[in-house]
């Protein structure tokens, strides 16, 4: 059997597109799927015995056959909820057939036997959480914001008047509304004699606003890591609220320190890649000019400029070796 890498994740995802070309490039057979399309167009059928300790059995999809057996690596990106292919079901069954697909096609998939997984689903799950990153980060030594997580007024207050100016960021992105778009809260700055009761409705996440001289995203992959510079053009606080072909790039140099908190940061969430995101509050050739803000454990990358360099990594990450990874 020929080792493969699968890639998991929506037909739409561009992304996806830039790796599996760098793929083919170096001749590594390649199938891709979407775990949402189960039903004609995805049948799959997978058997363990106690003899064989291990899940064997098959996907077909609308253009290919693959053998659990000889996947190698999973590249797992963004596939698309299993519950938009249930959406015509009433209710009841609405909730049930997601649910068995995710934990039927999904948990055979997200546990295949020897693959190497670039993000396992799981460990994307727990580096997901904005509480996390922080504490992780704060403990491998990492420069990180005064944070308050808080549904209370008074101590938002409280916080802001210690802390000086301070600002609010979401903990996850706006779901799709019922006209089927999503939006974004962007980090923003907040006047604490505006917080009132409304507040304890849920959770907030405070900071206290970082006197930067600009921003970084630092992707990882394994062993590799890209740097960039980033500034809008007019300044904004959070640089992802406007179009991000007017941004400004620079190549910056990454600090021997810093760059060994991420390698152990990503390890500690037994993650391969990851997107970092810090405030500059020098110009950068020290550690302590760095304060991190927050990693995203399956990041966009390919409107960066190194963009093409981030892709081979991600193929030389995949690409099995001696047959298996």
């Amino acid at each position: 059997m020929a080792p493969l890498v699968l890639v998991v994740t929506s037909l739409e995802d561009v992304t996806a597109d830039l790796v599996i070309a760098a793929l083919n490039e170096r001749d590594v057979p390649v199938a891709r799927v979407d775990p949402a399309d189960i039903g004609p167009d995805l049948m799959f059928q997978a058997r363990i015995d106690a003899g064989a300790p291990a899940w064997g059995g098959r996907l077909r999809t609308a253009s290919r056959e693959v053998e659990l057996g000889e996947v190698a690596a999973v590249y797992y990106r963004r596939p698309t909820p299993y519950s938009a292919r249930f959406t015509h079901l009433p209710v009841q069954q609405r909730d049930f057939a997601p649910a068995e697909a995710r934990h039927g096609l999904g948990g055979v998939l997200n546990h295949l036997h020897g693959a190497r997984y670039v993000n396992h689903p799981s460990a994307v799950t727990a580096a997901d959480f904005k509480p996390a990153q922080l504490q992780t980060a704060a403990q491998l030594g990492l420069t990180v914001p005064p944070t308050l997580v808080t549904n209370d007024a008074e101590a938002a207050r409280k916080f802001a008047a210690e802390q000086g100016p301070i600002i609010y960021k979401t903990f996850r992105g706006l779901p799709t509304g019922e006209n089927g778009h999503t939006g974004a809260i962007w980090a923003q700055r907040v006047d604490p004699d505006t917080f009132d009761d409304s507040l304890a409705a849920t959770a907030h996440l405070f900071q206290a606003e970082i006197p930067k001289t600009g921003d970084v995203r630092v992707t990882v992959v394994g062993r590799h890591v890209f740097a960039q510079q980033i500034a809008a053009p007019d300044g904004a606080l959070d640089w992802r609220r406007g179009d991000w072909d007017d941004l400004l790039h620079a190549p910056i140099a990454v600090p021997a320190a810093i760059e060994a908190a991420l390698q152990s940061y990503l390890t500690s969430f037994g993650l391969v890649f990851g997107c970092f995101d810090f405030a500059l509050t020098g110009d950068g050739d020290t550690p302590e000019d760095w304060v991190f803000i927050e990693c995203n454990p399956n990041g966009q990358w390919g409107w960066l400029p190194d963009a093409g360099d981030i892709t081979v990594a991600f193929a030389d990450t995949l690409k099995p070796e001696g047959g298996r990874v």
